[in-house]
């Protein structure tokens, strides 16, 4: 495979694991609304445990094609997605530390991205 076709598949599999945080959030927000006994909370439980095992296998077949080092830093991507999720699905707010953090994390994946 090209290495842009397995960056590629590598920012897809951290793009589906920050769905986790996501069914984390609905979980948690069921059990709020209803306890144990409401039923979605059950779903949202089961899809978090299903995207961690579908993350954990696209993630082993994708660092095949990368030095840990450089897979493991593009996957502080993950934050960015976490933030984006939070705003666009929760209606969050971002601080400006948020945005500074964010800012310094993206300029961290692009300086490892240089060097590889």
């Amino acid at each position: 495979m090209s290495k842009k076709k397995n960056l590629l598949y590598l920012h897809a599999s951290i793009l589906v694991f920050s769905f986790t945080g996501v069914f984390q959030k609905l979980a948690s927000t069921q059990y709020n609304e209803g306890g144990l006994a409401n039923p979605l909370v059950y779903v949202f439980v089961f899809l978090t445990f299903l995207n961690c095992a579908v993350y954990a296998f696209a993630w082993q077949k994708v660092i095949k094609g990368f030095e840990l080092n450089f897979a493991y830093a593009h996957k502080t991507v993950y934050l960015i997605w976490a933030q984006i999720w939070a705003v666009v699905l929760f209606h969050e707010h971002l601080s400006v530390q948020n945005l500074i953090g964010l800012a310094m994390v993206f300029a961290g994946v692009l300086v490892v991205q240089h060097y590889d």
